[in-house]
């Protein structure tokens, strides 16, 4: 038996459920278990539950076989994943937005994992919220002090999606029943819950009955720890309490059903805090709109046979206008903003947006307007093979429209022309982002395909990086993120990341693998032999590419490694071809040598991975994509601590460890030429994690993905 039974309900919380589960695993005072109940997540949430569970002991899965019930909008997107490899995916046209799922919440899951417990005192933690350091520790102190109460109420913090940080907002000091009625922010003797058969209802709003009657029983056997134990994590789009709808009347009911089950006593004491949470809830915008207000206060009134505060709807609208005024001028402010942008608009491009979408345009971008390559160039090669009535037009930039290949369809980013096929384009493929603010039009369909795996930090995690942001409007990128319709990923790690540092309701995880790797399963032998003829490399010699990425926190190409020493250390029998970030541009000068040849111009860097028979490279994504073609791999990362802690990274490349690092390492130039003078840079350990890395970073990748990506975007109304 143990001191505490964390019970975490998991649903659509795979970008968050890592963090959740760590915080913890890793708390000071670790005589716990943890329930994890997988409730028929769609997601990943369950197999990374399942990961935790293998390793560690203390944690346990349940499953829900399915969520039944009342349907109640989420906004949250459904997957569209592609576990099968053998076959294509469903081919089900056009995205839809946000439906209906049908689901009980998480009350259902959160009774079973308290039915499996077998600890003193349960808590109930969210799979997207946060245990704070010492919480644990802290608990025991608190619960043995009062003689090991039936409730221990504690406070707690709550950060948005910028990581603010701000109090909870509870007076522990005050009546208990005032305390937010949450699941989390009260410890639960595991023998009480049991006597009092307490359990969450199916539905909205299912943690009020149990608490509020928990609190009321408790009596003078409840306690206060007046620290912050959990951090509520607020979602910026896609939670429940986000989505405004008529499933929120479901708080009218709860409070119904707990007046009903009381005595008069308690009846008394608990309508001013009912009163308050019901008038809090009509009061967010968030929850219940405009044209439902009047009927949620009726239904409430109703209930109690009273008008909540006030004599009549009427008399209640006038006070809450009065309290309201300010938050009236912040949006009014926000509406100038939108009208300022809306009159800068060019004037034609606001007769373009008049005009009908052309059903079978596509737009594509890449890297910022540099030119066709990456996914979109991928995906707009099979849609000229699959579905060639879609005409493609690309954006690029004046200085390098020289570089499209002939017969592309291309417009130069901010002309007439771009505004105008951005206006009436049905499609949008990008891996990073337009030109020039342009508006969705409804009807069309954005697909973000990203350009890498997020080994340093990304999105809104880089918030906590200010050396490497430069500037950056996180509020743009989250205005960007609300754009798309879907997300590529190319593994189970990036879907995660990609849904907590990109947060928005409006898009869908688009698992297909990476359509740029392709050709690594469908070239042959010939293909690498004509590449290496191009770059002028002789046959037998062995061929390195090094392709080092760029610093946030420096300015130039400043490769970390003497190339020419490193050349003459090697021998003859090498060539390094050296690729430069794209940041740099087309060339960095390399001093002549016979064994360096500078390949950063190169158009396809895919070209260059099939020439090449091994890679060296510091915190490139180039990784995860040269891991498709299992050969050796070699991680060079003499400043890898300044690098970790200038940008930050998701897991620690250096580590040794199966799934973290590709390779053999080397962190000093006369360790990386030793590896290859002593050809200890293909050994049979380092297959082994070049193995595991390609196993966790390359499962959609097969040589299919951009068929998949195709025929999921424009071929979804006409193909079985």
């Amino acid at each position: 038996m143990s001191r505490f039974s964390v019970v975490v309900p998991v649903h659509r919380v795979q970008g968050y459920l890592r963090a959740c589960l760590d915080s913890v695993l890793t708390q000071s005072f670790g005589d716990l278990e943890l329930i994890v109940v997988d409730d028929a997540s769609p997601d990943a949430s369950a197999a990374i539950a399942a990961e935790y569970a293998e390793r560690d002991p203390r944690t346990r899965l349940l499953r829900l076989p399915e969520r039944t019930g009342h349907p109640e909008r989420t906004g949250l997107p459904e997957r569209t994943g592609l576990p099968e490899r053998t076959g294509l995916p469903e081919r089900t046209g056009l995205p839809e937005r946000t439906g209906l799922p049908e689901r009980t919440g998480p009350g259902p899951a959160r009774t079973l994992g308290a039915e499996h417990a077998t600890g003193d005192h349960l808590l109930f933690l969210d799979g997207d919220d946060l245990l704070l350091p010492g919480a644990l520790e802290a608990a025991d102190a608190a619960l043995t002090a009062a003689d090991e109460p039936d409730v221990l109420l504690c406070a707690h913090d709550r950060v948005d999606w910028w990581e603010n940080v701000r109090p909870g907002g509870d007076d522990l000091a005050g009546d208990p029943l005032a305390v937010t009625p949450a699941a989390w922010n009260r410890f639960f003797r595991r023998g009480f819950w049991q006597e009092q058969q307490l359990a969450f209802a199916a539905g909205a709003y299912e943690d009020v009955v149990p608490v509020h009657t928990a609190t009321l029983r408790a009596g003078d056997r409840l306690a206060v720890l007046d620290r912050p134990c959990v951090r509520w994590r607020e979602r910026r789009a896609g939670s429940f309490a986000k989505t405004p709808g008529r499933h929120h009347f479901a708080v009218v009911e709860r409070y119904g059903q707990l007046l009903a089950a009381v005595g008069p006593d308690e009846r008394a004491r608990l309508l001013p805090h009912a009163a308050a949470h019901l008038l809090a809830v009509l009061e967010d915008p968030g929850r219940i709109a405009e044209a439902d207000r009047r009927d949620f206060f009726d239904a409430a009134s109703r209930t109690y046979g009273k008008a909540l505060a006030a004599d009549s709807y009427a008399s209640y609208e006038r006070l809450r206008k009065a309290d309201t005024r300010r938050l009236r001028v912040t949006r009014q402010l926000k509406r100038q903003k939108k009208k300022l942008r809306a009159r800068a608009m060019r004037a034609a491009y606001r007769g373009d947006l008049r005009r009908s979408l052309d059903p079978h345009l596509a737009v594509y971008g890449a890297y910022w307007n540099r030119g066709v390559s990456c996914n979109p160039a991928a995906i707009h090669a099979k849609a000229r093979e699959l579905a060639p009535h879609i005409r493609g037009v690309w954006v690029v930039s004046s200085r390098t429209k020289h570089q499209v290949p002939p017969g592309v369809e291309y417009v130069i980013e901010g002309s007439r022309r771009y505004w105008q096929t951005m206006a009436t384009a049905t499609y949008l493929v990008n891996n990073s982002s337009f030109p020039g603010g342009f508006t969705k039009r409804p009807g069309q369909v954005y697909l973000q395909t990203h350009h890498g795996t997020p080994l340093k930090t990304m999105g809104l995690d880089q918030r906590r990086y200010p050396a490497g942001t430069h500037g950056i409007s996180f509020q743009k990128v989250l205005d960007h993120t609300d754009q798309w319709d879907f997300s590529l990923s190319s593994n189970p790690h990036s879907t995660e990341v990609w849904e907590r540092v990109y947060p928005s309701g409006a898009y869908r995880a688009l698992e297909a693998g990476y359509p740029r790797n392709d050709v690594y399963f469908t070239a042959g032998e010939g293909e690498a032999v004509r590449v290496r003829q191009e770059l002028g490399v002789d046959d037998g010699r062995t061929v390195l590419l090094y392709a080092p990425t760029h610093r946030d926190y420096q300015k130039g190409f400043l490769p970390r490694l003497d190339l020419r020493r490193f050349a003459e250390r090697l021998g003859p029998s090498y060539v390094v071809l050296v690729r430069a970030h794209y940041f740099y541009g087309a060339g960095v000068g390399l001093e002549s040598h016979p064994q360096l040849v500078d390949v950063t111009g190169h158009a396809r860097v895919e070209e260059l991975c099939l020439a090449a028979d091994a890679l060296i490279t510091d915190y490139s994504s180039l990784m995860f994509d040269y891991a498709c073609l299992d050969r050796p791999i070699v991680t060079y990362a003499p400043d890898w601590q300044a690098y970790r802690l200038a940008r930050g990274t998701y897991f620690d490349l250096l580590s040794g460890r199966p799934g973290e690092t590709p390779g053999a390492v080397a962190t000093t130039e006369d360790e990386l030429a030793g590896l290859f003078r002593l050809g200890a840079f293909d050994t049979p350990e380092a297959t082994a994690l070049r193995a595991a890395f390609r196993e966790r970073f390359c499962p959609y990748d097969d040589g299919g993905a951009a068929e998949r990506v195709v025929r999921r975007l424009f071929l979804g109304g006409t193909q079985a």
